[in-house]
């Protein structure tokens, strides 16, 4: 989890800025106007409170997935180490999603709100809160979740759940499945277990497929969460696609796709095969101290 933030924020801010920030244009704009202004941190925005939490974050979502594919396949089959199949994989895809929102709200909206709240505004078209835009509102991660939870309670603390509901369950399903299927596929044969080259591209595809699937609903989050650190725009999901399809029309919701799908490749890379070597390696460390 830590390698896929490392790996994967800088662009991450420059999504999330193409999706809920204005005057930022394309990517190619987008990167040098972060840069420009920012200079090499404006990139690295909110990482801090992501890269605390997303070790015990990734942990839980994929052992939930792991686990509950293991148990819907021993419900099925009698045996737990079977080979899941595919509506197996779909189960615990659904229930990795539902999983990760309770957890992952809070922490992408401290992100996101790190990420804009250097962004401009025109101050002739909105009713702008006391804070100047292009102000920092918050000192850090810890500051941020305070005076969110203080000022707009838990629903505060949970603002963008259901866009995350709808990103999420079936962001996971294409997360999870083309990765099982991509690596077996290009696992050579007789192999017991894929190398760390088809565990990377395994990774590195599923997390493109999966971040072109979500890539609507994440634009609705994106706004939905940034919204409130200058100003309160939307009064909820629908209302959010509404506006935005209204104002931008329906490429709106595809803004952010190139690099979405960019960063989805190394970051997804990173964690799977994060995942899969930490793991062989605490199962060879268990064998080694148990034999």
């Amino acid at each position: 989890g830590i390698a896929s933030v490392v790996v994967g924020h800088p662009l991450d801010t420059v999504k999330t800025r193409l999706q809920a920030g204005q005057g930022y244009g394309n990517t190619l704009k987008c990167i040098l106007t972060v840069y420009r202004n920012e200079s090499v941190s404006g990139f690295f925005k909110g990482m801090s409170f992501p890269l605390a939490s997303v070790g015990i974050y990734s942990s839980v979502v994929f052992g939930v997935y792991s686990n509950t594919q293991r148990l819907v396949t021993q419900l099925r089959l009698g045996d737990p180490g079977a080979a899941p199949s595919l509506a197996d994989m779909t189960v615990a895809s659904v229930v990795a999603g539902l999983t990760s929102v309770g957890i992952g709200t809070p922490v992408e909206l401290v992100k996101i709100r790190l990420q804009m709240q250097t962004q401009r505004y025109d101050k002739g078209s909105v009713k702008l809160k006391s804070t100047a835009p292009g102000s920092p509102v918050y000192r850090g991660p810890i500051h941020c979740f305070r005076t969110i939870l203080q000022k707009e309670g838990i629903a505060g603390v949970y603002r963008g759940t259901a866009a995350m509901l709808l990103r999420d369950v079936p962001g996971y399903y294409a997360y999870f499945i083309p990765y099982t299927m991509f690596c077996d596929w290009i696992t050579p044969d007789g192999s017991i277990s894929p190398n760390a080259f088809s565990i990377w591209m395994a990774g590195g595809v599923a997390g493109a497929v999966s971040w072109a699937v979500c890539t609507p609903m994440d634009v609705v989050k994106s706004r939905i969460q940034a919204d409130g650190v200058y100003l309160n725009q939307y009064k909820g999901t629908l209302d959010c696609m509404v506006q935005s399809y209204q104002k931008e029309g329906l490429k709106v919701f595809f803004r952010g796709l190139t690099v979405n799908t960019l960063r989805g490749f190394p970051s997804s890379a990173a964690m799977f095969l994060g995942y899969e070597c930490s793991l062989k390696a605490m199962k060879r460390w268990q064998t080694e101290t148990n034999p």
